[in-house]
C-alpha cells in the first residue's frame, strides 16, 4: 500500500488542486467540520463527521433546473445546465460512502436524473477510514465497516502516514496522479490502529443494534403499530433530521417570476412538514404521526421493498446528535423490534 507523511498533505492537496477542485472536510468557527474548497493553509479536520453529508456534492440543497421566456403565446426554454467540471471529494467516511449506493438507486434509475447524473460522472470520492468512532455510531448494523470504507479510492491513517488504495477504475486514475508523491510503506502500525479500531467499535453503546425486525416483508405489521402515537408525541416536525441525513431524497420544484422570466429550481424538503407533497385536495398525510410514520417506514421497510432488502440507513448518527427532542431512528428501532 502507498503512504505519504502526514505532515506532507498540503503538498498532496496542492498536487490534486492543479488540475480539480478538492473539497476537504474543515473547522469551522463553532468547532464543527463542513466541506470547503481547498486553497493553501486550509487544513483537513480531525473531526469524525461533517455537520452536513458529502451528499450535498451531487444532490445540492438548492439547485436551478432551466429557466423559461415568455414572449406573447410562444415560450422559449433556456438550458442552464453547464458540464460540471471534474472534482474530488476527499475524507468522505464510509458511512457517507455508503449513502451515495442508496442515493444511485433513486436518481440513476429510470428515469435518470441527469442533473445528479453529470455530477456522480464528474467526481471522485477519495474515502477515509475512521480510527475514532463516536458513541453515536451505529453503521455496524448496516454492515458498513468503517476501517475499510467504499469510495473511488481509500484512505488509511495510522497517526504519522496516511495509506491509500485505490477501490475501481476511477480510484486507480486518481492515485496514479498522485502516486509520485507516495511511497509504498509497511503497514504494520496501520493494521494495529485498525484493530484498535474494532475492538472499540465492538463496546460502542449501539454496537448490538439488529435490524432484523425490519425489512420490505414488514409492512403490515409494523405500519399498525400501536407505538408510533407515543414516538411521534414529541416530535415538533422541525425537518432537521432529514437535513442532515446522508440518504434523504425528498425534494421540491418551484417557479420563480422574476419579471423578466421564469426560473425554476429544486431545493430540499422534507416528509416531516405539513405541506410536504401537498396536493389540490391537501396534504395525503394530515398528521404528525403520519409524517412521522412515514420518515422511518420509508428507511425501515419501503426503501427495502424496492431494492432487494437495502434499508435507507448508514448509521451515521447525525439525527442522534441534532434531533433538538432526542428522538431518532435507534430509538424507533429498539421501540418497534418487538413488534
Amino acid at each position: 500500500m502507498l503512504r505519504i507523511s502526514l505532515d506532507k498533505l498540503d503538498t498532496l492537496f496542492a498536487k490534486i488542486a492543479e488540475k480539480q477542485k478538492l473539497y476537504i472536510p474543515s473547522d469551522r468557527e463553532d468547532g464543527s467540520a463542513e466541506y470547503m474548497e481547498w486553497s493553501e493553509g486550509r487544513k483537513l479536520s480531525n473531526a469524525l463527521n461533517t455537520v452536513r453529508s458529502a451528499k450535498e456534492f451531487f444532490f445540492p440543497q438548492t439547485e436551478s433546473l432551466v429557466d423559461f421566456k415568455l414572449s406573447g403565446k410562444n415560450i422559449e426554454v433556456i438550458d442552464i445546465r453547464k458540464e460540471t467540471e471534474d472534482f474530488v471529494v476527499f475524507g468522505v467516511r464510509a458511512c457517507d460512502a455508503r449513502s451515495f449506493g442508496i442515493l444511485d438507486k433513486v436518481f440513476l434509475s429510470d428515469p435518470v436524473d441527469s442533473y445528479y447524473q453529470n455530477r456522480r460522472n464528474h467526481g471522485t470520492i477519495v474515502t477515509m477510514a475512521c480510527t475514532r468512532p463516536s458513541e453515536t455510531c451505529f453503521c455496524t448494523a448496516f454492515g458498513i465497516d468503517p476501517t475499510a470504507p467504499e469510495g473511488d479510492a481509500a484512505c488509511f491513517t495510522d497517526g504519522s502516514f496516511l495509506y491509500i488504495k485505490a477501490n475501481n477504475d476511477r480510484g486507480e486514475a486518481f492515485v496514479s496522479s498522485v502516486s509520485s508523491l507516495f511511497e509504498d510503506g509497511d503497514t504494520a502500525e496501520l493494521e494495529k490502529v485498525q484493530a484498535k479500531t474494532k475492538e472499540v467499535l465492538g463496546i460502542l453503546p449501539l454496537s448490538g443494534l439488529s435490524t432484523e425486525a425490519f425489512g420490505g416483508d414488514k409492512l403490515n405489521k409494523l405500519f399498525g403499530s400501536e407505538k408510533w402515537a407515543e414516538l411521534s408525541e414529541s416530535c415538533i416536525g422541525c425537518g432537521t433530521c432529514t437535513f442532515v441525513c446522508p440518504t434523504c431524497q425528498c425534494y421540491d420544484i418551484k417557479d420563480f417570476n422574476t419579471g423578466h422570466e421564469i426560473k425554476r429550481f429544486r431545493c430540499w424538503d422534507s416528509c416531516m412538514y405539513s405541506d410536504f407533497t401537498k396536493m389540490a385536495h391537501g396534504n395525503p398525510r394530515l398528521t404528525q404521526l403520519e409524517r412521522f410514520r412515514q420518515r422511518f417506514m420509508h428507511k425501515l421497510v419501503y426503501f427495502p421493498a424496492n431494492n432487494n432488502g437495502e434499508l435507507g440507513c448508514v448509521g451515521c448518527g447525525r439525527c442522534l446528535t441534532k434531533c433538538p427532542i432526542s428522538m431518532n431512528i435507534v430509538k424507533v428501532m429498539k421501540a418497534l423490534e418487538a413488534e
